[in-house]
């Protein structure tokens, strides 16, 4: 990260679902730190900095300082609850990173340019994956995985193993998973199918012209 993101946290000092409800009111929700080689701390910070965090171009992927009363701590996030309602986070686990550590994140994948298979022959474009696994360290986690699909050819497709990643990013997923294919557009037929009828309808009743009938 280009630029130093902090946010102030204070030391949580009380407990329970109450307080954890009045933290809310005020603007306020309760974070748990751990990780790192160190003890796990519960803290409390503004909502508005977390949210700019998730809302910002790199999300939740995000390395920044928690200043927890002076104690300065590198982390990112790594679960957080959200409510089912207001949609608004309600608790966060954050993740303290130590000098030099990898971690496993999720980066998006953008696919880039218009696949010849599209352009010359009419195919189909079809994004099979739209996140890629991989393991590197805080500072190089990529804000998004660019996979340039313009060299696909009708019915040719671009597996994991075959998409490029910086020397210090390692993926995890399967590599021969497809991340994107050009496929066929199938043409839908305005004729409507008509069933051939080679045998006659059958014969639903007959008269009994026998007067045969039951007793009387």
């Amino acid at each position: 990260m280009s630029e130093k993101i902090v946010v102030k946290a204070a030391v949580r000092e009380t407990r329970g679902s109450n307080d954890a409800r009045r933290l809310r009111r005020a603007g306020k929700i309760p974070v748990t730190v751990y990780g790192g080689g160190e003890d796990a701390v519960t803290a409390v910070a503004e909502l508005s900095d977390l949210a700019a965090i998730i809302r910002s171009d790199s999300g939740v992927n995000t390395l920044f300082t928690l200043d927890i009363d002076g104690d300065e701590n590198r982390v990112i996030f790594q679960d957080r609850q959200i409510d089912p309602v207001k949609g608004r986070l309600m608790h966060a686990d954050l993740r303290r990173l130590a000098k030099g550590e990898k971690i496993e994140v999720t980066v998006p994948v953008n696919l880039v340019g218009e696949p010849i298979g599209v352009s010359q022959d009419g195919g189909l474009l079809e994004q099979q994956i739209r996140e890629i696994r991989v393991l590197c360290t805080p500072s190089n986690i990529p804000e998004s995985i660019d996979v340039d699909v313009s060299a696909l050819e009708l019915q040719s497709s671009i597996t994991i193993g075959e998409v490029e990643v910086a020397d210090e990013v390692e993926k995890l997923d399967d590599p021969d998973l497809m991340v994107a294919s050009v496929t066929i557009v199938k043409e839908v037929s305005l004729e409507p199918d008509v069933a051939e009828e080679d045998a006659e309808p059958g014969v639903v009743g007959t008269d009994d012209e026998s007067g045969e009938g039951g007793d009387e």
